[in-house]
């Protein structure tokens, strides 16, 4: 694939197998209440099967990333394509918790390196100037996966039901798997991409050396700190809080959540620009996402009454910016990590979010059991208010790790040369 469109098609169907990517990995949060019905689910019956999924795909980023490192973004993308569909197939037939279990672990080994992979793609293809305007791009096209969850799959869910939903994803995930096997493809072999499909070092020393620069484990804490608090309400807790607490309806919990992907799509190319103009300040993005959000909860938990619509409209648009700039982390990942290990460290980087919103996810549904009556099935707003209060406690460990490796971060530019110059003194010479 040669001249000036190659780039542009390998981009599109990379893209386009990441947006499929997302749409099955959200498609169980939309039929979270079909499920509980399904399967016979408690809360933290229902959390294990985004846990598994989403466990799988952590445990599974720093191995997809050395895998990337080694055979390249192509074999990837379709192979995860592939291993999605099935597991979507095996999904629509499952009626019993060990075959769901069994098909969520596919979703999530299938989705585990297909962002790194078109992250990947993008730094091969594009001059770096625009790599951080073009990542958040394909953060945004992948993220209306989730407009395509909470509207196509909610509206065959409910009128076609489960099999025929999950069957309908597991053809389309047969369909993008062809695309991206022909459509994907990495530019003609530099240096850099000798070097790295060379080497061949163990993976514990593969590991140790991509997450050994400061700035790196500063890209592994933004991508904690940031997105797990849309995650929680993406992926699994959205729909039941908003419907059964709130006292929604299924098509405005399904609106909330639209909403919360055009907050990300829309935000996600302002952080891209930023990032991209001022690579000194992207850590000022991740902690004013942070106080930003950690508002939006306070604002909509403190009450004790179900809150008027256009407030959870407001909430959902707030936490949902924290998913673009999560990709602030790749994007450090890519400036502080060598040609030869950055799919390895954009795995141990991508696994931050991942990992934090394992933990979101299980917390609320183990709070939301205890504080709920034995064998219940819905769950009162105060119960769903000490749930996420618990979410406070993930939001302080990834400030803490934000600023510390940030403050190791300058350290290591300071010795290399380049000093982040204090904020008043940029202001000082802006005013003269």
């Amino acid at each position: 694939m040669t001249g000036r469109r190659g780039p542009a098609l390998v981009w599109t169907a990379a893209v386009l197998a990441y947006l499929a990517a997302v749409v099955h990995r959200t498609a169980l949060g939309v039929a979270g209440v079909d499920a509980i019905e399904r399967f016979g689910l408690s809360a933290t019956g229902l959390a294990s099967f985004s846990v598994v999924q989403l466990g799988v795909y952590a445990a599974l980023q720093i191995p997809a990333g050395q895998l990337l490192d080694r055979f390249g973004a192509r074999t990837l993308i379709a192979g995860g394509s592939l291993v999605m569909a099935v597991g979507q197939g095996l999904l629509a037939w499952a009626d019993d918790v060990p075959t769901a279990i069994v098909a969520r672990v596919l979703v999530g080994a299938g989705d585990a390196g297909i962002f790194i992979s078109a992250c990947r793609l993008v730094a091969e293809w594009f001059p770096a100037p625009r790599v951080p305007l073009l990542v958040q791009l394909t953060g945004m096209i992948g993220q209306a996966g989730q407009i395509v969850s909470a509207v196509a799959v909610a509206l065959v869910l409910h009128g076609a039901g489960w099999g025929t939903t999950f069957g309908a994803l597991a053809l389309a995930g047969l369909l993008v798997t062809a695309v991206a096997w022909l459509g994907v493809r990495s530019p003609a072999p530099t240096h850099a991409s000798v070097v790295a499909s060379a080497v061949r070092t163990r993976f514990v020393h593969a590991v140790r050396e991509a997450a050994r620069p400061a700035g790196t484990r500063l890209g592994f804490w933004s991508h904690f700190l940031t997105p797990f608090s849309a995650n929680v309400v993406a992926m699994l807790w959205g729909v039941p809080f908003f419907v059964t607490a709130q006292g929604r309806s299924p098509a405005e919990a399904s609106a909330l959540l639209s909403a919360l992907t055009v907050s990300a799509m829309v935000s996600g190319p302002i952080v891209g620009r930023w990032t991209g103009r001022h690579p000194l300040r992207r850590s000022w993005s991740v902690l004013a996402s942070a106080v930003s959000t950690l508002v939006a909860w306070v604002w909509l938990l403190v009450p004790d009454t179900p809150r008027p619509f256009w407030q959870l409209v407001l909430f959902v648009v707030v936490i949902g910016a924290g998913g673009p700039v999560s990709l602030v982390g790749i994007d450090f990942a890519r400036t502080f990590t060598a040609a030869d290990r950055l799919g390895t460290a954009t795995g141990f980087v991508n696994t931050g979010g991942f990992t934090s919103s394992i933990g979101a996810i299980l917390a609320v549904g183990v709070v939301l059991q205890l504080a709920s009556p034995p064998g219940a099935t819905t769950y009162t707003l105060d119960a769903y208010r000490l749930a996420f209060s618990a979410l406070a406690v993930l939001w302080l460990v990834g400030v803490l790790g934000v600023l510390r490796n940030r403050r190791l971060a300058r350290a290591d530019m300071a010795r290399a040369g380049t000093v982040v110059p204090p904020i008043r003194d940029v202001l000082r010479r802006r005013r003269a």
